[in-house]
Order: C-alpha cells, then sequence, then structure tokens
C-alpha cells in the first residue's frame, strides 16, 4: 500500500508507510537522546552544613536554597551534614538532643557524619536519636569494642543524573578524650573506638570500596577540623596520607575556609572547605559537567529561601524552650566573654571573665580550694543586660554534674602544663580557673609561678606534696576536658547539681543576682608570656 502525501506530490519522491513510520522512530530517538544529553549536563549542587551546635534557624534557610534549586531544574541539589548537630545551646540541652532532632528528620539529607558533640549524651542516647533522622549516618572510624564492622556505614552513595557521588564520613578519634566518658565504662574499658592507629588507613578503605561500587566521585564529610589538636589529626593530613577523594567538606575547628588546598599522595590538590559555625555561612559545592569542584560560602542571613514546614517546626520549638529559659536570674552591666567579634572561642587559649565566673561558681557551691572548667565547656557569651536562666545554659549547655575531687600539687602542676601547651592555638581543654593563679610560657610550654588562694585573701606558692579539693565537672574528671590528668584523683563529693545550675545559684544567691563590678574585666589568674 502506497500513502500520498499531496502537498508534496510534484517535488519529493513519495514515501511507503514502514519508510516515515522509520523516521518518526529515528526522530524520537534523537529526541529522547537529546534530553537525555542536557540532562547529563546539569551541574550537582552539595549545600553542607558544620557545627550548627543548635543553632536551629538556619535549617529552614538551607532547605529552602536547596528546593528553589530543584525546582529551577538548572542542577541536581542535596544537601549534607558534616556533624556537631546535638549540642552547643539550650534547645539541645533542655531536650538532650530531641529537639534538633525534631527539625533535622524534616531535612531530607543525603547523608551526614558524627561530630565530637554527638557522644555528648552518650553512645546509647546517640544512637536512638539518629534512629528519628531519615537519612543515612556515615562514619568509617567508629566500631563497637571488639567488632570487625563499624557502628555505621562507612560510605553512602547517591545518583544524579548518571554520575554517582560517594559520601564518605569521618570523625576525628580526638573524641576519645575529649567525650572520653562516653567510650569506657566506670573501670575504665573500651566500649567504642574510634581507631586513631589506623584512621587514615580506614578513610582509605571507604574511598576504595566506594570507587569500586562504581562512584564516580567521592565528597569526604570530614568531622576532623583544619587546626592539629591534641592527638594531631588534621584534614589536611588526612588528604595528605589518602588518595581518591575530590573534595573535603570539613568541621570541629570553625574556622571559616571557601577553598584551601591539600595535597594528596597523588601529588594532587584536593580543596578543603569549613563554613565557621552555628550558620554563620551556608557551603556550596558545585561538581561541574566536566569534573570540576566548586566550593562556595553563602552568608545565611542572605538566603531569600525558606522551608515552611521546618520553619513552622522551629517556630514551635523555640515556643517551647522560651516557656522554660525566659525567667531573669540576673543582671549584668557588660559581656561576659567566650568568644571574641570574629567567632573565636577566645576562652579556650586565655583568661575571660565568663571563666572567671564560672569557675568562681563550682569552687563556692563545693566549697572547695579551687574550681575548674575546661574553656571547651563554657560555650557562648551573654550579652550586658538581664541574664536569663535560658543565657546561662545556652553558656553551659551540657548535663555535667559538680564534684569534689582531691588533687596533689604535683597533679594540679602537671595538668596545667598539659592543658596550656597548645597557647595561643584555641585548646578545648585550656583551664578557666579560681582560687589560683599562675604564669604561662608561650614558647618553653612551661607553667610558672603558680600560687593558691588563701582564706585572708593572699596567695601562698603551690605545694606540690599538699592535696587540694577542687570543684569541677564529671566530664572533666572522667578524662574529658583536661586529657585524664584528674581520672584517678579521688571523689571526696559526688553532686548532682548540674553546672549551670551551680552558674544560677551563684548569680542570684551570692551575687544578689547582679555581676556587679567584680567581673567586669578578667582578673589576672592567667598570665601569658612568650619566652
Amino acid at each position: 500500500m502506497t500513502t500520498f502525501v499531496p502537498v508534496f506530490k510534484k517535488r519529493y519522491e513519495l514515501l511507503d508507510f514502514q519508510t516515515m513510520k522509520k523516521f518518526l522512530v529515528l526522530g524520537v530517538m534523537a529526541l529522547v537522546l537529546g534530553c537525555q544529553a542536557i540532562k547529563a549536563q546539569k551541574s550537582i549542587v552539595i549545600l553542607y552544613e558544620n557545627d550548627v551546635h543548635c543553632g536551629i534557624d538556619g535549617y529552614q534557610k538551607m532547605a529552602g536554597l536547596r528546593d528553589a534549586i530543584n525546582r529551577s531544574d538548572t542542577a541536581y541539589a542535596a544537601a549534607v551534614c558534616v556533624g556537631d548537630f546535638l549540642q552547643g545551646n539550650t534547645t539541645g540541652a533542655i531536650s538532650k538532643g530531641q529537639y534538633i532532632v525534631d527539625i533535622m528528620k524534616l531535612m531530607g539529607y543525603h547523608a551526614l557524619t558524627l561530630g565530637n558533640h554527638e557522644f555528648d549524651y552518650g553512645v546509647p542516647r546517640m544512637v536512638e536519636l539518629l534512629k528519628q533522622m531519615n537519612a543515612p549516618v556515615v562514619c568509617a572510624n567508629l566500631y563497637e569494642a571488639g567488632e570487625p564492622q563499624p557502628m555505621f556505614a562507612p560510605y553512602v552513595i547517591r545518583q544524579y543524573g548518571d554520575k554517582k557521588v560517594a559520601f564518605v564520613g569521618a570523625t576525628t578519634p580526638e573524641t576519645m578524650i575529649l567525650e572520653g566518658y562516653s567510650f569506657y565504662d566506670t573501670n575504665g574499658i573500651l566500649l567504642y573506638d574510634l581507631k586513631r592507629e589506623n584512621f587514615y588507613q580506614l578513610i582509605q578503605q571507604a574511598v576504595d570500596q566506594a570507587r569500586a561500587e562504581g562512584a564516580d566521585y567521592v565528597v569526604l564529610l570530614s568531622h576532623v577540623g583544619e587546626t592539629p589538636q591534641s592527638l594531631g589529626f588534621s584534614s589536611h593530613r588526612l588528604v595528605n596520607s589518602t588518595r581518591g577523594i575530590d573534595v573535603v567538606l570539613d568541621g570541629h575547628s570553625h574556622e571559616i575556609i571557601e577553598d584551601s588546598l591539600a595535597t594528596n599522595l597523588d601529588a594532587k590538590n584536593i580543596n578543603v572547605t569549613q563554613t565557621g559555625s552555628q550558620f554563620a555561612n551556608i557551603g556550596k559545592l558545585v561538581i561541574t559537567p566536566d569534573g570540576r569542584f566548586i566550593t562556595k560560602l553563602l552568608k545565611s542571613s542572605d538566603i531569600p529561601y525558606a522551608d515552611e514546614k521546618i520553619a513552622a517546626a522551629t517556630d514551635s520549638i523555640r515556643k517551647m524552650v522560651k516557656a522554660v529559659t525566659s525567667t531573669v536570674v540576673a543582671h549584668t552591666d557588660y559581656l561576659l566573654l567566650v568568644s571574641d567579634e570574629n567567632d573565636q572561642w577566645v576562652v579556650r587559649n586565655q583568661e575571660t571573665n565568663a571563666g572567671d565566673l564560672v569557675a568562681d561558681a563550682y569552687r563556692h557551691a563545693l566549697k572547695a580550694d579551687m574550681g575548674f572548667e575546661n574553656g571547651g565547656g563554657i560555650r557562648n557569651n551573654i550579652a550586658a543586660g538581664d541574664i536569663t536562666y535560658g543565657d546561662i545554659i545556652g553558656m553551659l549547655p551540657y548535663d555535667n554534674t559538680l564534684r569534689r575531687i582531691a588533687v596533689t600539687g604535683q597533679q594540679l602542676k602537671a595538668m596545667l602544663e598539659r592543658c596550656t601547651a597548645l597557647v595561643p592555638v584555641l585548646d578545648g581543654n585550656f583551664p578557666q580557673c579560681s582560687g589560683l593563679r599562675f604564669v604561662v610560657h608561650s614558647k618553653s610550654h612551661t607553667v610558672s609561678d603558680i600560687e593558691v588562694l588563701q582564706a585572708d585573701g593572699s596567695y601562698a606558692p603551690l605545694d606540690l606534696n599538699h592535696t587540694y579539693s577542687v570543684a569541677l565537672t564529671d566530664y572533666n574528671h572522667e578524662g574529658g576536658g583536661f586529657f585524664d590528668c584528674f581520672k584517678k584523683c579521688p571523689v571526696l563529693f559526688e553532686s548532682s547539681l548540674r553546672y549551670y545550675e551551680a552558674l544560677a545559684d551563684y548569680l542570684k544567691n551570692v551575687l544578689g543576682a547582679s555581676t556587679g563590678s567584680t567581673y567586669a574585666q578578667s582578673q589576672g589568674r592567667i598570665r601569658i608570656v612568650e619566652d
């Protein structure tokens, strides 16, 4: 049978039905292949955050931006988390992380890894919360003691168009010192292990497995940090020791790094980036169709998008928190300093008025010779004005309780030298103190002129052979802050008083609901000299 097309009758050869059908099929195939080619040319956008520390207002913006990109159909967009989300201010503290999870489970993260502060409430509580997250948790180096496989998947692979992206998770082994109570039982028996002896090898193993499974790109979610701390780990050193990682989304050290290059074992430069903390920025990683990696930091305040569902959940939680925390406890005419205008935690490398206040509260509460708090345990400034119960919990947001222990002068001297050895580098072990004063020599890494406050207000030299009573948190006694310097010191008195409760009581009942002029400046307890 022949089909006629009258309009073409005089100028073209007539086409039979089968030939026209073939041309039509070829045309449709060409159209489909063309659409697939256009689709394959889309970039991949990964939005990332690190060290949010309960800064809940940023989640709605991050989700809103991601969804706006996906609606525009110009790129594949997703969001990931690089750890330290469960703890950091009142919202986390009063719910032991539940309020944070109630928001984060709405985010639809494509991957998240663990920060050291996910361990603050203990591993069982952490696991309980993570099960609600509706997102894959990746961590290549967390093991239950004695087990051959990690507790969480080392990586997850996500498909974007015709490309597969592997997200590998890494948590700093330093967590075993910072949150040591979560890793050992009361007899010092190891329960969980972050494998510091073969940390880099485990990350390499995860990268190799992801590549073997077909990953085109490998993105490392690295809660390791840029500044080498007590164990010497850093994300730059991790890159130096591995190959096959394409880009590192970093956390832990709270630095603002849009892009920084580290050289891997193949002499290839790998981009390392970090957003700061508490949603000061949201990171944007663009993987271009030709395989380039571009990182950019976006100020959260400049993002015009918001996810309505997450915004509603955030508002509801904020109201519940306010109901608990709005009570005014005291007043201050000046800032109680924890971090400076650049968001650097100066409480971690120098004495501050907030550190003096907190340590004094401990010493008074437990009637001890001295009081100590590690700089990493004091989290947020308190602004001039009324001090609410929420402000106090925001400054001291953990679930720590106080205890009085017996410490020899020799043990005190050893602790002070070890915990100031990194000055002027920020270190969470830096000791804010009450009841003594001393001099730190930042070049020789020694401490001298240690003097103890006497009952009459004078100071006397530390007696290395004398035993003193020290007020501190259970965390600092058991090997969290201050390394394990006090771990073997006997307990004189075990209190159920939480450390933020001690500060609230000190402000209200001892200082008469006003900081007065006493804490307007730091009091010269710690003097740092460059020699």
